[in-house]
């Protein structure tokens, strides 16, 4: 039986959490998160430990040796810990560590249901932490909706996709905020989105 449980936690709403995802949270002595990910278990007992973007390494190594000492630890993923979120890093540094892994709810399903695309018949890609991707261009041409996890801001995406040669009046849609009360649909031409304000909350599709 694992002492490492990563947890998917949805795309940001508490509606969104699966019943998995708060027993095992519920159950468990030691819970490392972001402070958002954290406010979603307002009445659990373990020891909350909050994790950023500055000391997300350490507090992932911390994780496993809390884990390896007989803790119970769970460890909140945004999203899927199996899309874009901490699947990957944490299985580089486990070592032999049991892992479980409770799936949860991606902003690119929400996405795909909000727009009533099949997603098994989009091109699914993500650029955080990567960067532009130069797989992300072939994909534009090949007839499929394309649902974009941007790197940075969507200004910054639509500059780039123009520049490369995407037409600038190509159908595009941003869900930004998505499972929260300001959640946002935008259809629109990809240089109309240029107009538009956007935080970093976003995914981005291309028709």
């Amino acid at each position: 039986m694992s002492n490492l449980y990563l947890v998917g936690i949805g795309p940001g709403s508490g509606k969104y959490l699966t019943k998995e995802a708060e027993d095992v949270v519920n159950s468990s002595e030691i819970v490392i998160g972001s402070k958002r990910a954290l406010k979603l278990f307002p009445d659990m007992k373990a020891e909350k430990i909050e994790l950023n973007a500055q000391n997300m390494g350490e507090m992932l190594k911390l994780a496993v040796s809390k884990a390896a000492d007989n803790n119970k630890v769970a460890l909140l993923s945004t999203g899927d810990p199996g899309f874009s979120g901490l699947l990957k890093p944490i299985q580089k540094i486990k070592g032999n560590l049991d892992l479980e892994v409770v799936p949860g709810i991606s902003s690119i399903q929400l996405c795909a249901s909000k727009l009533q695309i099949p997603w098994d018949e989009a091109n699914i890609i993500t650029m955080h932490g990567k960067g532009f991707s130069s797989s992300l261009l072939p994909l534009l041409s090949n007839g499929r909706p394309t649902i974009i996890l941007p790197n940075t801001t969507i200004n910054e995406t639509v500059n780039y996709l123009m520049e490369k040669g995407i037409e600038p009046n190509r159908a595009v849609a941003v869900c930004e905020n998505l499972s929260y009360e300001n959640e946002k649909v935008v259809k629109a031409k990809l240089e109309e989105l240029l107009a538009e304000k956007f935080g970093y909350m976003c995914v981005l599709v291309v028709y």
